[in-house]
């Protein structure tokens, strides 16, 4: 059962042995169950809906493309406050697989594999067993990385109270003189 534990919330596991020619269309549309699990993994308030569109597409011979977007509405706590700060994800889904088996898969680049990739394009291709892939814990991977690490409700700072510049210590009106400032 500890693969149970180690799945995502959102998980979605497709077939990719047969790729209709124009990809397979993945929605995943959490539910409240998903949403709290969500929400406590990623320590947030709530996730108030989650949604993931993505398309799994074949991909050079036999690898495969997985492209769409994660859409979220969440609620955190402040950094400074720990009042409800609402935040709405928008994040493009976009990464390459292949097999283990496949030639670029065991070699990669290490290998002496040749795998040219467009710098602003999706990351280097990962690797998978099997027919299948979880492309719902892949877009779970790209809303984790768009959440806020430092939520702040607008107007909230961590300034010190009071508006008065702090008072200057020996060692700052000395250092002043020795540099002639005033």
């Amino acid at each position: 059962m500890k693969d149970a534990e180690l799945r995502s919330p959102v998980s979605f596991v497709a077939n990719v042995a047969r790729l209709p020619q124009k990809g397979l269309p993945v929605l995943v549309e959490a539910d409240q169950r998903q949403r709290e699990a969500l929400a406590a993994e990623y320590d947030l308030l709530s996730v108030e809906s989650y949604r993931a569109e993505l398309l799994v597409a074949s991909w050079k011979r036999n690898g495969v493309k997985v492209t769409g977007r994660v859409e979220a509405d969440i609620t955190q706590a402040c950094i400074v406050t720990l009042e409800p700060v609402s935040a709405h994800i928008d994040e493009p889904v976009e990464a390459l697989f292949l097999p283990e088996q496949s030639k670029l898969g065991r070699e990669g680049f290490e290998g002496g594999g040749e795998i040219i990739l467009d710098a602003d394009g999706p990351d280097s291709p990962e690797t998978f067993s099997g027919d299948t892939i979880d492309v719902g814990a892949l877009a779970e991977q790209f809303f984790g990385l768009a959440i806020d690490p430092y939520p702040r409700k607008p107007g909230a700072s961590l300034d010190v109270a009071g508006d008065d510049p702090p008072e200057e210590s020996e060692f700052q009106k000395k250092l002043r003189s020795l540099l002639g400032k005033s």
